[in-house]
């Protein structure tokens, strides 16, 4: 029997809801981290259109793009979200997040397509998850779905950067939280989605590779927020 396809939910954004969400995120990240870490070499200005790719290794996955954006980037944002995880949580809606249903190839096209639109917005961003899914820590090679190459391809216009996120209980009980932003990659966008997909993925590789190193023998180049 053929599955039912999820509704797709798209981003609903409340610029109340959103100011007000942002207090009770920083409040939240102060509270259940010793400190907050960044490492920052892009600094977007009004012209950039950017698509930032993250590792996905916990919970605070959901939370984190909305302190980057406001607390650095200040950009238009939109972040692709699990439908299972929108479904639970439906005011992510009104932060700018949209739904993917990875067990649908028919539903995951017309969020990708959702993507392409949104990034002809105004100072427009989208945070993506590329992995799919919440996998441990690793300075191997991660496994990405083919989504962050095609939305590439579709809207060479935006600078494509990498960020990295590592935990660390190194200097207290509380964790640390050290993100680590990269610089807008060069890459050939004629490539085909297989070639993209795996160099993305090296990209980041390395740069959690320098980051984990960094968080614990290195840290002159992080800065608290």
């Amino acid at each position: 029997m053929k599955k039912p396809e999820t509704t797709f939910i798209p981003a609903d954004e409340s610029r109340w809801f959103i100011a007000l969400f942002d207090h009770y995120v920083r409040f939240l990240f102060r509270r259940r981290f010793y400190r907050v870490w960044t490492d920052l070499s892009y600094n977007p200005s009004q012209e950039n259109k950017t698509i930032y790719y993250l590792n996905h290794t916990s919970w605070w996955d959901g939370l984190i793009p909305l302190l980057l954006n406001r607390k650095l980037f200040r950009q238009n944002a939109r972040a692709m979200m699990e439908d299972k995880q929108m479904n639970e949580h439906r005011f992510f809606k009104k932060i700018g997040a949209f739904s993917v249903n990875l067990s649908n190839p028919r539903a995951v096209i017309t969020s990708l397509r959702y993507a392409v639109t949104s990034m002809q917005r105004p100072q427009a961003c989208l945070f993506i998850y590329p992995e799919g899914e919440i996998v441990p820590f690793s300075i191997q090679k991660p496994s990405f779905k083919k989504g962050l190459a095609w939305i590439a391809k579709k809207y060479p216009a935006a600078d494509v950067v990498p960020i990295g996120i590592y935990f660390s209980h190194k200097a207290s009980d509380k964790p640390e939280l050290f993100l680590k932003i990269g610089r807008a990659l060069e890459f050939d966008r004629s490539e085909n989605e297989d070639n993209l997909n795996t160099f993305f993925e090296m990209e980041l590789q390395h740069l959690l590779q320098n980051l984990q190193q960094e968080a614990h023998s290195d840290q002159h180049s992080f800065r608290k927020i």
